[in-house]
């Protein structure tokens, strides 16, 4: 299995921007006019975001799935909710820790062959089955471009590392009824645009069945979760992949959810 992951997954390309190759200059801590602040920033003026975010979230909600769209959307528009989650973070034990060690989550931090063998129903077993049932990489999650302090960039990176590990501890899958389920459940969790805006606007694709169920079942269930839950940046899943996952989630308040989302 870990090996068939290796082989069939591959990471999207990177958002291509057209406002050209980032200036040449230092790496700095906290930005300062136009500085390049981290190895993969673009910096951009207010008016530039205004017309990346503009642009982004017409095309993300257009075709849902151009995540490098969402991943400009959640940059240009985040960054008050970037400095909440990341102050509940500096506020708690393990969140502080992540954010001092700056873990990532990618085919090549992981050990696939450890996480396969861990027991069944472990945390790290789940995640790595959510991946290969889903076809899914986490190196398809794009790398933090426009956001203009390299602490609150890698707030955003752990985000999308993470969003993975929330379909496998809600239980939901990547069609388009999970995904709206786990938008809500992080609208909730984050406060951020993007996700506010996905789950609000997702649901223009379904049927009416589907929205029906949509409606009064899983979304009242994922914002209750959500609200229960403390912050889910705030776990540190490396440290937890031998954990059983229904242990975390029950630490973390989450339920079953109402309904089978196949």
């Amino acid at each position: 299995m870990a090996t068939g992951l290796r082989r069939t997954l591959r990471p999207i390309r990177p958002l291509q921007c057209i406002l050209g190759p980032p200036a040449d200059v230092p790496f700095r801590a906290r930005s300062h006019g136009t500085a390049q602040l981290y190895p993969e920033h673009i910096p951009t003026s207010p008016l530039q975001k205004v017309l990346l975010a503009a642009g982004s979230a017409a095309m993300a909600l257009y075709n849902p799935y151009r995540h490098d769209m969402v991943a400009v959307l959640g940059e240009t528009t985040g960054h008050c909710a970037l400095k909440v989650l990341r102050d509940q973070m500096k506020r708690d034990p393990e969140g502080a820790q992540i954010l001092q060690q700056r873990p990532r989550i990618s085919l090549s931090t992981l050990n696939l062959d450890k996480l396969q063998n861990l027991p069944e129903g472990s945390l790290g077993r789940e995640y790595l089955r959510f991946l290969n049932v889903n076809r899914v990489s986490p190196d398809t999650r794009a790398p933090t471009q426009f956001v203009d302090d390299e602490e609150l960039a890698y707030v955003i990176q752990r985000y999308r590392e993470v969003h993975d590990m929330l379909h496998t501890l809600l239980g939901m899958p990547t069609n388009i009824l999970g995904e709206i389920v786990v938008k809500w459940f992080e609208a909730v969790q984050t406060g951020l645009p993007m996700c506010i805006l996905g789950a609000f606007f997702g649901p223009v694709r379904l049927s009416a069945q589907h929205l029906q169920v949509l409606v009064t079942e899983l979304i009242p269930w994922a914002i209750q979760n959500g609200r229960r839950a403390p912050c889910v940046l705030n776990i540190y899943y490396e440290q937890r992949w031998a954990q059983p996952l229904q242990a975390l989630r029950e630490e973390l308040g989450i339920t079953d959810p109402p309904i089978h989302v196949g």
